[in-house]
């Protein structure tokens, strides 16, 4: 597996009290082997916190259960804990908003049904001369302050150019124990550089 640098910090979105995140990363992969990436459980599992289960169609609804390293790594299982629901057994629900393979992916993410809990996923891929132009924006349902989700996010995305540029490996106790640990470390560095960028 090759040493991954970490890609470049995402840019911060206002529009009134809503808080945006966009992130563009340039993969040396076609759109078609990227796509495949972003939506088929084999590609997610690697990158992705949860499956995502549903109709690839647009307006179809979704389940968004958790992988067990992805439990693990997500930031939500506090506030799971705190609504009282057991985090190894909570699946999320979304709606597929756009599907148009391999180009745009939207969806939604909720918590528990509550619209401040729901988030907005956007994956927009364009095709370049070595590869493709992935820009991935989220319109969170948190906290405008929310470091964790902006420095969780830039982490996937260095999943998702790991899958790529190395190809899957089979999940083991082993190397979901590996990923934890590379998450964490990349997170740890992330942090500070996250809350300055919200902050401001």
């Amino acid at each position: 597996m090759t040493e991954t640098t970490t890609g470049p910090l995402g840019d911060v979105l206002r529009d009134g009290e809503r808080t945006g995140l966009r992130y563009v990363r340039l993969l040396r992969h076609s759109p078609e082997k990227v796509w495949r990436a972003l939506t088929e459980p084999d590609g997610l599992r690697h990158w992705f916190p949860t499956d995502i289960v549903g109709e690839r169609a647009s307006g179809a609804r979704l389940r968004l259960p958790f992988w067990p390293e992805g439990l693990e790594l997500a930031s939500t299982t506090e506030a799971l804990d705190g609504m009282g629901v057991d985090p190894g057994s909570y699946v999320s629900e979304g709606e597929l908003r756009v599907w148009d393979p391999p180009h745009v992916f939207e969806l939604t993410w909720g918590m528990d049904g509550r619209a401040e809990l729901t988030d907005l996923l956007r994956f927009e891929l364009e095709p370049t001369d070595d590869g493709t132009r992935l820009t991935f924006t989220t319109w969170l349902g948190g906290s405008a302050g929310n470091t964790d989700t902006a420095v969780g996010w830039h982490v996937c995305l260095d999943q998702l150019t790991d899958l790529l540029d190395d190809g899957p490996t089979a999940p083991t106790e082993e190397s979901a124990a590996l990923v934890v640990q590379r998450v964490t470390a990349r997170s740890d560095e992330l942090r500070p550089s996250y809350a300055a960028l919200l902050s401001s």
